[in-house]
């Protein structure tokens, strides 16, 4: 069973736009795509809040999970965060399998 999480990234005026362009650019996003067990990590805005970029993780399992988050990219990824004075909301979901 697969792991979908939404993570809402939240922040004032281009910031939340600006962090995604940036995780793409510095080559982040193609590191945590090429880690064992990712199914997807892929970038989002939602129509209704300018302020706001989702990001949709996807992971095979949650042993997978538990060590991208302990790889050294967690705090690449945090200290883009701060730089940007983000807000994060996020949301894990179970995918069933048919």
């Amino acid at each position: 069973m697969s792991l979908v999480i939404n993570i809402y990234y939240t922040g004032e005026g281009d910031n939340a736009l600006e962090f995604a362009r940036e995780m793409i650019s510095s080559g982040i996003v193609d590191r945590v795509r090429e880690e064992e067990g990712n199914l997807g990590y892929n970038y989002f805005i939602p129509m209704d809040d300018e302020n706001t970029v989702l990001l949709v993780d996807k992971w095979k399992n949650k042993e997978a999970l538990d060590i991208h988050h302990k790889s050294s990219m967690m705090d690449e990824i945090a200290k883009l965060r701060n730089k940007y004075k983000l807000s994060m909301r996020v949301e894990m979901f179970t995918e069933v399998e048919k």
